[in-house]
């Protein structure tokens, strides 16, 4: 299978991924992961408010096979979360970069973003 990996986004080597926008960053889990993961049944977001480093696991998703950690691409303040994805997990599977989304954070460092992965090395990291 190959998976979908939009050239417009950034990469975390632990498979989530970053959409910027001015210095807001949205971030959820990467087409790979969700199909890696199978059925995913239960999304625990973070608090609205918190401060999170790059690296940071601050969410955890479950499916019917594992839990795993997400963790925060980029470090700065969750400003929003997706109560969509909380109340319908199945949309990280369905929809993992668009409806699927985690949160969002307002970025404190964008020179991070430098340290995260484009599509092309995220293609080469997964095999696909």
């Amino acid at each position: 299978m190959i998976s979908k990996i939009p050239a417009d986004l950034r990469y975390a080597k632990s498979h989530e991924w970053v959409r910027v926008s001015a210095t807001l960053a949205t971030v959820g889990i990467t087409d790979h992961a969700q199909h890696e993961l199978t059925d995913v049944v239960f999304v625990e977001l973070p608090e609205v408010g918190r401060k999170v480093s790059a690296g940071e696991a601050c969410a955890v998703v479950e499916s019917v096979k594992t839990a795993s950690d997400i963790y925060s691409p980029v470090g700065g303040e969750i400003v929003e979360i997706n109560k969509a994805v909380a109340d319908n997990p199945a949309l990280v599977n369905t929809e993992p970069y668009a409806g699927g989304w985690f949160y969002k954070v307002k970025l404190e460092n964008p020179t991070e973003l430098g340290l995260l992965l484009s599509s092309e090395q995220y293609q080469a990291l997964i095999g696909a």
